[in-house]
């Protein structure tokens, strides 16, 4: 520990044992100068920034984190931290050490740093749980000190009359109670995407072992008991996305949502700015709760192992912890600082988390290719002229099989069994609607001939965006079907067919295909204004895989969690 290092650290130990009121007064002001902020992930997912010498990017593109430079911390992070800004802030302002995001989903970050892929790219992952990571044996030798900050529950948050509908008294409900409202086709949620977010993995943790009864962690045969009911419980969600932070977003959007299971934070969180809160729920037979352990990496440089100790340590005093739970709706660790307001104080059961990888792989597994409602995508590709630039139609091609997967793939690494894929090529017109079936216990055949189609890609032509857009609405419209629907638009250039038209068309839709979003991918040339308005028209999000923020392949399996 260097000199300066060492009296900032003695003056942090000082200030925490004192309670220092100015420290409190600076947290205090660094929290009303961002109000504003919430729980939710960045708009976009690279270069986004956190403002206050903290940067946001997505760790699933190819963008470089920064070198490593003294008092800066490089960290591997749960996109649902953007709202420790104001709290980093006092922190830079006390201890001098800033800290620079990268946004990642958890189970994603686990697979960088087990692969040795985080390795000198990052100093630290504060992710909200590290459960899953310690299931990998090869990962244990990459982690160093591991401190949990604060914590939230997994929790169910309903709206007002849907509670009344039920006549459930909150205190009371079980897991089991809430799949039976499920299964009986009265109550509708929505949730993250357990394959790439850490609050759908412990919601299915959590839903499993309740309504298996398992008395430790799941096994195997807990996962078979459940697995029946599970399937109803899957029928009922409505909503599905990579980042805690979308689903708040699209959830407001919707009125045939009843609920949403996701952290009790984000829950409390949205409450703050909603005309009819929801009531946040904790189920009575248990719950698995993130810890949020900011852990450095074995791999990080002396200083940095300092500096996050040293964050660590201020984290952890009583003013940091009483800014963070008044903040952000988390639970303080601090014994002496009590939680904010709306924090019920009962004790809930503590669900075990899977005691193998197998099982939670299995699981995984289970859910993407059984469980949950099937998919149905819609991927409007620009093969015009211009993408015979740089290769363009080269990395397009490469993107599109990297998500056929190969014969081992594991969960989240290759199109789902019964997903439909289209694939809706378009220069000055739409060239192609070619669709396949991935067909449950023999997928092969269908990713074979995506494959193929793929290969047959070839850019020529101009770029008619909104036309091709409206050919896909129209082509998801034919035929019932109870699936997730969405579409995938990456264009490298501007639209030469006009908005207003499409937004007319989009208009017209009935209320239910209304519901279908258009995650939009930056890429070469493309206009940020134009697919912004299309993303924020249809309720989807702006992925960015230009130069320097991301890879195209990247985005598209980003993209997949919200699938």
């Amino acid at each position: 520990m260097n000199g300066r290092t060492g009296r900032v650290v003695r003056a942090v130990r000082t200030a925490r044992g004192a309670a220092s009121v100015a420290l409190a007064v600076a947290l205090a002001v660094a929290l009303l100068g961002t109000a504003a902020c919430t729980s939710e992930a960045p708009a976009t997912t690279a270069g986004a920034s956190g403002g206050s010498g903290s940067s946001g990017s997505s760790g699933g593109g190819s963008s470089k984190p920064q070198e490593y430079k003294e008092g800066r911390l490089r960290v591997l992070a749960s996109s649902e931290l953007a709202d420790m800004e104001p709290v980093l802030k006092a922190a830079k302002a006390a201890t001098g050490v800033s800290v620079d995001f990268t946004w990642s989903g958890t189970l994603d970050a686990a697979d960088q740093v087990a692969s040795g892929k985080a390795d000198g790219r990052y100093d630290a992952i504060w992710l909200s749980s590290n459960d899953y990571l310690r299931l990998r044996p090869e990962a244990a030798a990459k982690l160093g000190t591991e401190t949990p900050v604060m914590s939230s529950p997994v929790a169910v948050g309903v709206k007002p009359e849907a509670l009344a509908r039920l006549g459930w008294k909150p205190a009371e409900v079980t897991w089991a109670a809430v799949e039976e409202a499920v299964a009986a086709g009265r109550l509708t949620y929505g949730m993250t995407d357990p394959v790439r977010s850490n609050s759908g993995f412990s919601a299915l943790v959590s839903v499993a072992s309740g309504l298996s009864g398992a008395q430790a962690a799941l096994t195997d045969a807990d996962v078979d008991k459940a697995r029946p009911r599970l399937k109803g419980f899957f029928d009922g969600q409505r909503l599905t996305s990579g980042s805690s932070g979308w689903l708040a977003t699209a959830y407001r959007k919707r009125d045939d949502v009843d609920a949403l299971v996701n952290y009790e934070s984000v829950l409390l969180s949205m409450n703050d700015r909603a005309k009819s809160p929801l009531t946040v729920i904790r189920p009575k037979d248990g719950v698995v709760t993130a810890h949020y352990p900011l852990t450095l990496l074995a791999s990080a440089p002396a200083g940095a192992r300092d500096s996050g100790r040293l964050l660590t340590d201020w984290l952890r005093g009583d003013a940091a912890q009483k800014s963070i739970t008044d903040g952000t709706k988390r639970r303080p660790v601090a014994a002496g600082v009590a939680p904010a307001a709306g924090l019920d104080g009962e004790k809930r059961r503590e669900l075990p988390f899977p005691g193998s990888r197998s099982v939670a792989d299995g699981l995984l597994a289970s859910y993407e290719n059984e469980l949950r409602r099937p998919s149905r995508t819609v991927y409007v590709l620009d093969t015009s002229g211009s993408m015979a630039d740089e290769d363009r139609i080269g990395r397009l091609r490469a993107a599109l099989t990297d998500l056929t997967g190969t014969g081992s793939s594991g969960p989240g690494e290759r199109f789902r069994d019964r997903e439909e894929v289209t694939l809706l090529p378009f220069g000055d017109r739409v060239k192609k609607v070619l669709t396949h079936v991935v067909e449950p216990g023999n997928p092969g055949p269908a990713l074979d001939a995506i494959r193929g189609d793929v290969k047959g890609l070839r850019p020529e032509g101009g770029t008619a965006v909104y036309g091709s857009l409206k050919a896909a609405y129209e082509h998801l419209g034919r035929g019932e079907s109870d699936a997730f629907t969405s579409i995938v638009l990456m264009t490298d250039g501007q639209s030469g067919d006009k908005a207003k038209d499409f937004d007319a068309f989009y208009a017209a839709l009935p209320e239910a295909r209304r519901h279908t979003p258009v995650f939009a991918v930056l890429f070469g040339d493309s206009d940020r204004e134009e697919l912004t308005h299309i993303t924020e028209l249809t309720g989807g999000r702006l992925f960015d895989a230009t130069e320097g923020n991301g890879s195209l392949d990247g985005a598209f399996e980003e993209i997949r969690g919200y699938q």
